[in-house]
């Protein structure tokens, strides 16, 4: 693992024009009015920006860019996005310059109940016009090939508002497009199941988080975000229904959640200010 961990420090740096077309393509993903030039971009649209173009040529067989360029090489291991932390500054602005930094801030070898599992972390830095719109705190996972833990039956949670979600596969595929994810576990039933051993097509964790912010925003117009983070408990398969959701926890808090019957699949923390 040494060649893995020689990673620490290497970073990347990718410039965005935050084109209205694409900002389009994501409002109709969410079923949400497209922003015009110049408005702020929704919290967490901003995942669809910023994806550095691979050719077919280097992507490897889990439709991810292959491994060993930016991130470890961490071969033979199912790559997920386990969460993140982020600090909202200042929106995005549509149909402006702006740009991300990257730095690879540690990696960590650890023995989960699956297996070994190696943790990345990564500092995305989001800047427009020279100021600091978005800190945020990306961990990944690669898990040893075992199978996914699965849910188990579990009390819905109690919540404050949330939004009923249906993730079929045309939701799946629709924002895998407009984020550039190429992961076969969103799209291609065959893989998952016969390489990645899920049981259906799997739910994407930045899609399942932006439900939760949208769901937030929906029942609070009048709050701004100041930070959010989440963290994955366990995959949602497509298209079992489930709830984004939340509930306040005190003034200016709220805990949110992605649950179903079969429990949390995904938790985290909200703050604001009015």
């Amino acid at each position: 693992m040494a060649a893995a961990h020689d990673g620490i420090g290497r970073e990347e740096h990718c410039a965005d024009a935050l084109d209205a077309t694409l900002a389009a393509r994501v409002a109709a993903t969410f079923g949400q009015p497209a922003p015009a030039v110049g408005a702020a971009l929704p919290w967490l649209w901003h995942w669809a920006f910023f994806q550095t173009p691979v050719p077919a040529a280097g992507i490897g067989p889990d439709g991810h860019p292959a491994r060993g360029t930016f991130l470890p090489p961490a071969e033979n291991r199912h790559r997920m996005w386990a969460g993140s932390q982020l600090h909202f500054h200042a929106p995005l602005r549509v149909g402006l310059p702006a740009e991300r930094r990257t730095r690879i801030a540690a990696i960590e070898e650890k023995q989960g109940r699956s297996g070994a599992l190696l943790f990345v972390t990564l500092q995305h830095r989001y800047t427009q016009h020279g100021t600091l719109a978005i800190e945020e705190q990306q961990d990944i996972v690669y898990r040893a090939p075992t199978a996914p833990r699965a849910g188990e039956p579990a009390p819905l949670a109690d919540c404050d508002w949330y939004d009923a979600i249906t993730p079929d596969p045309v939701l799946l595929f629709r924002y895998a497009a407009v984020t550039f994810n190429a992961h076969r576990i969103h799209y291609d039933l065959p893989y998952t199941t016969g390489a990645e051993g899920y049981p259906g097509l799997v739910v994407q964790g930045p899609l399942m988080a932006t439900l939760m912010m949208q769901a937030f925003t929906r029942a609070h117009p009048g709050a701004t975000p100041t930070h959010m983070q989440f963290r994955g408990v366990r995959p949602m398969i497509a298209p079992t229904p489930f709830r984004a959701g939340g509930r306040l926890r005190a003034p200016g808090e709220a805990d949110i959640f992605i649950d179903n019957a079969d429990g949390l699949a995904q938790t985290g923390l909200l703050r604001f200010t009015e």
